[in-house]
């Protein structure tokens, strides 16, 4: 067994990434966050171009989801028997195959096989990389997976808006461009560790076994409940705003708001994580989110509520991820476990709570969705006491040897 610094570096202080595998990363997360916002606004082109209805259209999405799921699968089943070169350049590689036959398929079915290669590669980066990054900043993997999800959803916002400067009908031309910057992403694997170190030995911050599958257990439900909670507002708040009274264009800036201030909650966390424990962020969140969805049954309240909400969503994802890599580190599977979880989540709730809604007013998405976030609250402070962080307090640090490579610290990656 490989003996790992207080960094989560090899005894040798090779970073698992070096800067411009950081900086690639980063540019990978802005690719996909741009790629999984395309579909949508493409829409009306593929309508004509194929002559399908909007519900057909809307499978691309479904097929890219499903992709996804089953490429974190994948991904997870190799990490045993190929290193994370091999496995994440197979992944940019089928993104950039993907992308091409979407974009110039002659038929739908083939261009729903692109998607869902498109969201093979997709799963394979998402899952890859955040695991990368959850365990190879030691102290600073909360920091620096807050940055690199910020930077997805960058790409979100930068997606559509791509597609509206140049026209849903230039579709073809954006994906292919993605793909070739899959390509070139390639040529920076060679500063990615091919393996990572070996788990470190239990201590203070890890779980006893017997609680380990409750503790799990516990951190999906976090993973499925903020994330329908996300997708539930981003589905619902033009509707629930239009019905309080806000026209259709001030009704869809406030959506827009709510996603730009998913981005803007990561960077802001980023450097805020170096001070304070997952538990403690976690807590606030949730409880955060609940109380802006309170706030959100107040029209006149209702779209900096859901801005507020936004801002509480964003850290959870990149927060929580190497907390429970520290609490569970025998289970090389929880963050597999967890991150499909997030893909399930973010399918299946859209379609229930719009059940739901369908049977009660509209006026009451709030409310439906504040009850999944007082759940969420019981559950982090649930984990808080039965999965204490002890280690992953990120506060200054005495150098040592282990901080061998600037690469690993903050200051020189703009957290």
């Amino acid at each position: 067994m490989s003996v790992t610094s207080e960094a989560g570096l090899p005894e040798a202080g090779r970073p698992l990434l070096t800067t411009v595998a950081i900086v690639a990363s980063c540019a990978a997360f802005v690719v996909i966050g741009a790629l999984q916002a395309l579909y949508g606004p493409a829409i009306p082109a593929l309508r004509e171009e194929y002559g399908i209805s909007p519900a057909v259209a809307g499978l691309s999405l479904s097929a890219h989801f499903v992709g996804a799921l089953l490429g974190v699968l994948v991904y997870h089943v190799l990490r045993g028997r190929l290193n994370n070169r091999v496995l994440l350049g197979g992944s940019y590689l089928l993104m950039a195959a993907g992308g091409a036959v979407f974009a110039f398929s002659p038929n739908w079915i083939l261009a729903l096989a692109g998607t869902f290669v498109i969201g093979l590669g997709f799963g394979g980066i998402d899952y890859g990389l955040n695991q990368l990054f959850a365990i190879g900043f030691g102290r600073r993997s909360t920091a620096m997976l807050n940055l690199l999800n910020a930077h997805f959803g960058v790409g979100a916002i930068a997606g559509p808006a791509l597609i509206g400067w140049l026209g849903a009908d230039r579709y073809p031309e954006i994906f292919l461009g993605i793909g070739v910057v899959c390509l070139l992403i390639l040529v920076t694997l060679g500063g990615v560790a091919a393996r990572e170190p070996d788990p470190a030995p239990a201590d203070g911050g890890a779980v006893a076994g017997a609680r380990v599958l409750p503790i799990i257990a516990v951190f999906i439900g976090i993973y499925v409940l903020h994330v329908a909670i996300e997708t539930g507002v981003g589905g619902w708040e033009p509707t629930h705003l239009e019905a309080v009274g806000y026209g259709a264009a001030t009704a869809a800036t406030a959506t827009s708001a709510y996603w730009a201030a998913m981005t803007i909650g990561r960077f802001v966390v980023a450097p805020l994580s170096l001070r304070w424990s997952a538990p403690s962020i976690l807590i606030v969140c949730c409880a955060g989110m609940a109380g802006f969805l309170v706030l959100a049954t107040v029209p006149a309240l209702a779209p900096y509520a859901y801005f507020g909400v936004g801002l509480m969503i964003a850290p959870i994802f990149p927060t929580c991820l190497p907390w429970l890599n520290r609490a569970v580190p025998s289970v090389a599977a929880a963050g597999a476990y967890v991150i499909a979880a997030s893909m399930i989540g973010g399918v299946a709730f859209p379609p229930l709570l719009g059940g739901v809604i369908d049977t009660m007013d509209v006026k009451a998405v709030p409310l439906v969705l504040f009850g999944l976030a007082a759940v969420c609250a019981a559950l982090s402070l649930w984990l808080r006491k039965n999965a204490p962080d002890p280690d992953g307090v990120s506060g200054p640090r005495t150098p040592g040897p282990a901080r061998t490579d600037a690469v690993t610290t903050p200051e020189t990656q703009g957290t």
